[in-house]
């Protein structure tokens, strides 16, 4: 297998401005300048990146280390090899009714808070309360379902607080339905949040430097080109959606240092998430990181 002899297939597990290294890579023409075709599309709710790549419906998709933990404990094999780091900081928002520009986090307690609830997201928002001071057994969480759907609960006036990925929050504000009062990643130590998991297969074919070295030139450009640029080169792929808030969100995670750093998943950047995930209890042992990661 030669990167001229291929169609390297991307599936993402969530779809947002987050993960702008690995779309404006798509969308901007990264891959093609270097000789690689490709095709872009979403997991389906329920579906899992190890079981896509294992099947052989992705060449590539969008995970975290967190996932590969988890399934290792539950018997899992085979499982797909870390490579690419897409964040190393958490990319979720708080979002209230009004603006709050004195906003602290204690004010969650008592409070309902629209949270995501899948398992990485809930943990880190769960290690930030920790972080600020919050006792979590005071918060009164809802879930509401998919990131759609916690958007439109809290649209619809359930919870005092939402917790969405960008653009959510500034679709919110767009709309006059919210205000954005918190990161949840502000201040935390760098981590391996968001990554990018591939076949030992994928690994070893000639697709893959290059498409290692396409996705860091991505990523340095979209952390330092003017918002608007990356926000316009990244419309296709947002059907629908205004540039002004892709725009917004997109200058939201540059000035949060999101995109920081290189593609490789550093021991310590693993390591770190690993120690939170441990304290919260959702993984029980501690997973090499030689195991999980590939070393670039």
């Amino acid at each position: 297998m030669n990167a001229q002899s291929m169609t390297v297939r991307i599936l993402m597990t969530r779809h947002s401005a987050f993960y702008s290294p690995i779309v404006a890579a798509v969308a901007a023409g990264f891959f093609e300048k270097e000789g690689l075709d490709t095709t872009f599309g979403l997991l389906a709710p329920g579906d899992l990146a190890s079981r896509a790549l294992g099947e052989g419906r992705a060449d590539v998709a969008q995970s975290a280390p967190s996932a590969w933990w988890g399934e290792s404990e539950r018997g899992g094999a085979a499982l797909p090899r870390h490579f690419a780091l897409v964040n190393c900081l958490d990319g979720f928002f708080l979002a209230g009714r009004h603006p709050d520009p004195e906003f602290h986090w204690k004010k969650l307690e008592g409070r309902l808070l629209v949270a995501d609830h899948l398992s990485q997201p809930l943990v880190m928002l769960k290690h930030a309360c920790r972080c600020h001071g919050v006792d979590w057994s005071r918060i009164r969480l809802i879930d509401a379902g998919t990131p759609e759907e916690m958007a439109a609960a809290f649209r619809a006036g359930q919870g005092d607080y939402v917790h969405l990925q960008a653009p959510g929050p500034q679709l919110l504000e767009q709309d006059g339905a919210g205000s954005t009062v918190a990161s949840v990643g502000a201040g935390l130590k760098p981590l391996a949040f968001s990554t990018l998991c591939a076949s030992e297969e994928f690994i070893s074919s000639g697709a893959f430097e290059p498409f290692v070295r396409a996705f860091a030139k991505a990523k340095e450009w979209v952390r330092t080109a003017p918002p608007a640029e990356v926000a316009a080169s990244e419309a296709p792929l947002f059907p629908g959606m205004d540039a002004p808030p892709l725009a917004q969100a997109i200058a939201r995670y540059q000035a949060l240092g999101c995109w920081q750093g290189g593609p490789a998943i550093t021991e310590e950047l693993h390591d770190e998430a690993l120690d939170i995930f441990m304290w919260a209890g959702v993984v029980r042992r501690r997973h090499p990181w030689r195991e999980v990661c590939v070393e670039l």
